[in-house]
């Protein structure tokens, strides 16, 4: 497998342990990089996934190898839950509890248990499981607060990243806990996973899905008033397979009966407002400007890959096939390296100096273009 294969190749730090914590857009390692947990969770995740998927014991090897280091370095072993970001040598320098981490970490842990059948790991993701339900959950008002101190008490910056609004729920750290709570169901399928999934997607039903756009709200305050400064459709077009997944993962035909409309409704939305000159799935539009910012991002175009193909085979309306297609062929002529290996963080449609864009970094990982190469062989087999 290409994508595979490069991160094998090129992200192993020898030097310091784990994974390199980024790489520049010409493959060179920037060695004192400081490394996250989402990057390091999502290659936990990737090769657990991957090694299951293709017979190499070189996947599984990498898969343990990240593995050690997130529960070695990442794990609090005083407050519990993982830290988001160590140095390069490991140590600790922003301790904070994003609960979008706490879920990739879940995340990463289910599939390395489904790998393995190591009992620690699922133990850690049931750890991580507990404290945000203990922690996250808003008593009042329902839904998921984004982000605690250490210790898990009040925190005033919320944010992911410095391009997030800082609000006190967001849409995207719902969408991370579903596919965490998805995948912990299965491998631990208790009442309090169950209904705590339940409970995700409903926060979705009630809450994150606007029935007037079928576009998901980004940010909320505590009351879920929309303070969303516009469409992403990467996120929309993510939510609908993933939210799908949940369901699939729940096995309540009567809740999969009645959402699934949506979601194929969020899927022709993107459809209808979201598609590029070259068959692309185009970034956002921002309200303040009336704007559409048309750039192809990496993981958009894999989200969109998978979503379309969910939308096909669900509804079996041909229009989605054909977007599944154009995507493709989009990723091929544009988003993929096919000089130097992975995928490009922005197109080369509008993109050809390459410096500001890392290859590996803090949040680009084999994750969103590695999930979608293995989700969109599943549904094409559905399709035999």
């Amino acid at each position: 497998m290409a994508i595979a294969d490069w991160w094998a190749a090129h992200t192993v730090d020898h030097e310091l342990g784990g994974f390199y914590g980024e790489i520049d857009a010409h493959n060179k390692p920037v060695k004192n990089a400081s490394k996250g947990i989402i990057l390091n969770a999502r290659i936990l995740w990737f090769f657990s996934e991957v090694a299951q998927e293709v017979d190499n014991p070189d996947y599984r090897a990498y898969a343990t190898r990240a593995y050690d280091y997130v529960i070695s370095n990442f794990f609090d072993s005083e407050h519990g839950g993982v830290y988001w970001e160590l140095d390069a040598g490991a140590a600790p320098i922003n301790t904070k509890k994003q609960v979008y981490a706490q879920a990739f970490t879940i995340y990463a842990l289910c599939a390395y248990y489904q790998l393995t059948g190591n009992a620690q790991a699922l133990a850690h993701a049931l750890e991580c499981f507990t404290l945000v339900e203990q922690h996250a959950i808003d008593r009042e008002y329902e839904g998921y607060l984004e982000a605690f101190t250490r210790d898990w008490g009040l925190i005033e910056d919320l944010r992911l990243s410095d391009k997030d609004l800082n609000y006190p729920k967001s849409q995207n750290t719902h969408l991370h806990i579903l596919e965490a709570y998805t995948t912990l169901y299965q491998v631990c399928p208790e009442p309090e996973v169950n209904a705590a999934l339940k409970y995700n997607i409903e926060m979705f039903d009630k809450y994150m899905i606007d029935r007037t756009t079928h576009h998901l709200r980004m940010f909320m305050d505590l009351q879920w008033n929309d303070f969303s400064p516009g469409y992403t459709y990467g996120h929309d077009i993510e939510a609908s397979w993933l939210i799908a997944k949940a369901l699939e993962s729940l096995g309540d035909d009567a809740y999969t009966a009645k959402l699934t409309p949506t979601l194929i409704r969020i899927a022709q939305v993107t459809v209808d407002e979201a598609i590029g000159a070259e068959g692309q799935v185009i970034d956002s539009y921002d309200f303040a400007t009336g704007r559409t910012n048309v750039d192809a991002v990496w993981w958009v175009q894999a989200e969109a890959l998978v979503g379309f193909l969910y939308a096909y085979t669900t509804s079996g309306d041909a229009q989605f096939y054909r977007a599944a297609q154009n995507v493709w062929q989009f990723i091929k002529a544009y988003q993929i390296d096919h000089q130097q290996g992975e995928w490009f963080w922005l197109s080369q449609l509008q993109n050809q100096n390459l410096d500001p864009y890392y290859k590996v970094g803090f949040w680009k990982c084999p994750y969103h273009n590695g999930r979608a190469m293995m989700e969109a062989m599943r549904y094409l087999q559905k399709m035999v």
